[in-house]
């Protein structure tokens, strides 16, 4: 995905640095993305999720709050107040650039900020909370040795994920006295709220809390034995899936007429991860899968080989074939079913006169319904003029461009 490094005033006028993720197809929306306590736009997560958005058309804006990552600024002069003034200084820096955000994404405390945030945003459209707590001043147990030091002095240095981070006392009375239920009552967008039962850091109650305070449409999607940050590739890749699923239900994404010669559109594919071979196969904003190869191959097993999509592909084409033409008929064909498999055999095996290997793709039909012989033989037939029979058969020509 091609991505704009850019920056932006903060609430306070600080520069704050962010990414733009842009779609390498037609632009359909725009998501903005906050990051959890202390962490930063460029963790794991954010960026499986940006991926995967992104190959639906959707960009999306990752930044660093005030003070973290490469944003300027004291993080001990912030609050979770600002925050979410933030957050609004990147939904105006979106606006003027005509991409007002339409999808609000948040993890951890970022998720409360953009459930803060939401209802003062009109372009806002659906809202998704990861690991958020319910009251922002849930936060301050990560630091509970240091509360003492913090009120007496004012701020303190602690250790959170192996950083020393500086917490103010503003950002401790602020989180404690801040709210969500009035904006939870008033979020005018649908909202997706995504937990871990055994996260070990916001518990699954404060899960239990925001649903409860929304409104409808709302929707909660368990993500099991997942980690508070999203760590595991598996749990980031079904977090993902989740997002993008359930987002294409709430966005007007309209795609474009597909180019002069491509009737069926540009189909997209790319690299899920630099590791192993899965990869994101996109066409247009509602369809999406996966390949990947066996985990024997080095791959991780999580989608259909790319053998696997061409006999899915003759397989279905054969399908709809023998629907249409007993359809037409009149014939009374209760079911299809096709069974495909694929393999490279010997050519002089195959009887071609040919040398070497060829592919070889057997298929299996089985026709329910009060058919006379005659008519099933009839759909055997039928079968084989399924086109993506004939383009197999055929010889197809490939041609490729280097971008």
């Amino acid at each position: 995905m091609p991505t704009e490094r850019i920056t932006f005033p903060g609430h306070s006028g600080d520069t704050l640095a962010a990414r733009l993720d842009l779609p390498e197809g037609p632009h359909l929306a725009t998501a903005l993305f906050a990051h959890c306590f202390t962490c930063g736009k460029d963790l794991p997560a954010a960026r499986r999720i940006s991926a995967r958005l992104t190959a639906m058309g959707i960009a999306v804006l990752r930044f660093d709050f005030t003070g973290l990552g490469q944003s300027e600024g004291d993080f001990a002069q912030t609050t979770f107040c600002s925050n979410v003034a933030d957050l609004r200084a990147a939904a105006d820096y979106l606006d003027q650039r005509g991409m007002a955000p339409t999808l609000l994404i948040g993890h951890s405390l970022g998720g409360t900020a953009v459930l803060r945030a939401a209802p003062s945003l009109r372009s806002v459209q659906a809202v998704v909370s990861i690991g958020a707590p319910f009251a922002p001043g849930h936060v301050t147990h990560n630091f509970d040795h240091a509360l003492d030091e913090i009120e007496r002095t004012g701020q303190a240095q602690v250790d959170l994920g192996g950083r020393p981070i500086t917490i103010g006392q503003a950002f401790v009375e602020d989180a404690r006295s801040a709210s969500l239920t009035q904006s939870l009552g008033t979020l005018n967008a649908a909202l997706l709220v995504l937990h871990a039962p055994r996260d070990a850091v916001v518990d699954i109650s404060n899960a239990a809390d925001i649903f409860t305070a929304a409104k409808h449409p709302k929707s909660f999607v368990t993500l099991d034995d997942a980690d508070h940050l999203v760590t595991r590739p598996e749990d980031a890749e079904y977090t993902a899936e989740v997002i993008a699923s359930w987002s294409s239900r709430y966005l007007a994404l309209t795609p474009p007429a597909p180019p002069i010669g491509v009737p069926e559109g540009i189909i997209r594919v790319s690299e899920a991860h630099a590791q192993g071979f899965l990869q994101d196969i996109q066409a247009g904003p509602f369809h999406h899968a996966l390949a990947d190869e066996p985990i024997s191959y080095g791959g991780s097993n999580k989608g259909m080989t790319p053998y696997g999509y061409v006999s899915a592909g003759l397989g279905a084409c054969t399908s709809m074939t023998i629907r249409m033409y007993a359809r037409r008929k009149g014939w009374p064909l209760a079911h299809v079913s096709v069974d495909v498999s694929h393999n490279k055999v010997h050519a002089q095996d195959a009887d071609t006169g040919a040398s070497g290997k060829l592919d070889q793709f057997q298929r299996h039909i089985t026709l329910t319904g009060n058919l006379t012989q005659d008519q099933r033989q009839r759909l055997l037939e039928i079968a084989d003029k399924c086109p993506v029979h004939k383009t197999l058969e055929a010889t197809a020509r490939v041609t490729t461009t280097l971008v």
